[in-house]
């Protein structure tokens, strides 16, 4: 599902901004991105711990 949500949003992002600079929408680039974004996801998600730290005066 990340991937799926990956590229819409990303899709997304290239469609706006294209709009905005008047650049024609470039497919590629949304698969370039969905590709980068997805790969920083999964690795913020391994890196943050799933249980929470049960040290004393962490929040």
């Amino acid at each position: 599902m990340t991937i799926f949500w990956t590229f819409l949003l990303a899709q997304m992002l290239v469609y706006v901004v294209g709009s905005m600079n008047g650049v024609p929408f470039d497919f590629s680039m949304g698969m370039i991105l969905t590709a980068v974004f997805s790969v920083v996801v999964f690795i913020l998600s391994a890196l943050i711990p799933n249980e929470p730290t049960h040290e004393e005066g962490s929040h």
